[in-house]
């Protein structure tokens, strides 16, 4: 199904954001439960296939090299340690198969590695993901043809925030890497962070960004900062749960039909705030026990959340089918006092 844009603006967003806590997630779940079930969260697994040593100076990125992180610039992954990591991922429920590079942009000398690996994932029947930086025309034809389902590209924050957090890299960079790699047909994959200094105002930004592309994207991941040593953001403070869940759920209501996904930072949530980012409308995980170089919880942490929350993991099917809807307006709303007044 089509993800068009609504037109969203940041009055109708901050209105959302605003209303009582207990309203906004009703919103959600009303909005949620006319896309998807529920009950199923779509599982994926992330394998960095190159880390460290990157140009770019991403101020919460414990892989670049301006940021005097001891980190280790590795090699490109062998193809096969790839595809045995995927095999595993896919016994252990993952459908889809997330490949991230630590680099401005892929060198041509690597894109065979590249196509290699996205042909070998598609033929163990699952999804593929590649997130590399910046993409040439030529690049991102290939990736195509190859049968790449998604690009992750996050925007990371909003366009006045940005350069605040990476300076190598404009914001418009990363939007026209978005649009090459849409109007080529590869689905888009593109949510950011919070917690990295920024303001209840630029988080609603961000997701208005994303919801007005000509396409929202099909899967949108929400960080929470995972500070990491040597990098500038460090210290940074901690991100408030409910806040966090807010923003979940303004993101499930401006994108309705999108995945959204619980990404970075939930070994640092309880479960009970997990549960309500379920509930906000998130329906998508990172399975496994790193993602790139942060902690994830462990699979057995999932599976056992999982069953006391009544979720079952999403399969293929499942992504592919789930019912379609009429695209949800942007509002002229008002906080309401009742329950029984929400639309």
């Amino acid at each position: 199904m089509t993800n068009q844009a609504t037109g969203w603006t940041r009055d109708a967003a901050q209105a959302l954001y605003d209303l009582p806590f207990m309203d906004l997630l009703f919103k959600a779940q009303t909005v949620h439960r006319e896309n998807f079930d529920p009950n199923k969260v779509q599982m994926s697994k992330l394998l960095s296939i190159k880390t460290g040593g990157c140009a770019e100076d991403c101020a919460y990125c414990s892989q670049s090299a301006r940021n005097g992180s001891k980190l280790s610039a590795s090699k490109l992954v062998e193809v096969e340690r790839v595809l045995t990591e995927a095999r595993k991922a896919k016994d252990a429920g993952a459908t889809r198969y997330c490949m991230g590079a630590a680099w401005r942009e892929p060198k041509e000398r690597d894109m065979d590695q590249l196509i290699a690996m996205v042909e070998g994932v598609k033929a163990l029947g699952m999804e593929s993901c590649m997130t590399l930086g910046m993409l040439d025309d030529n690049q991102v034809f290939r990736l195509r043809d190859a049968g790449l389902d998604y690009y992750n590209h996050n925007i990371d924050t909003s366009e006045r925030y940005y350069p605040e957090v990476i300076t190598t890299r404009t914001f418009a960079d990363r939007i026209d890497t978005l649009n090459r790699v849409r109007e080529a047909g590869i689905k888009v994959c593109s949510g950011g962070i919070l917690g990295m200094g920024e303001e209840k105002q630029d988080r609603i930004d961000m997701l208005v960004s994303l919801a007005n592309l000509d396409e929202a994207p099909d899967s949108v991941p929400i960080n929470m900062l995972m500070p990491q040593a040597d990098t500038p953001l460090a210290d940074a403070a901690p991100v408030d749960p409910i806040d966090f869940v807010r923003i979940i759920a303004v993101a499930r209501i401006l994108m309705p039909t999108s995945h959204v996904r619980l990404s970075a930072g939930r070994t640092d949530m309880s479960d009970e705030t997990q549960a309500l980012c379920f509930f906000a409308g998130a329906n998508s995980i990172f399975v496994g026990d790193t993602l790139l170089t942060a902690d994830n919880p462990e699979e057995d942490n999932d599976m056992a959340l999982f069953a006391k929350l009544g979720i079952k993991p999403m399969t293929a099917e499942d992504h592919c089918d789930h019912r379609s809807a009429p695209q949800i307006q942007p509002p002229n709303l008002k906080p309401f006092a009742k329950v029984e007044a929400a639309e």
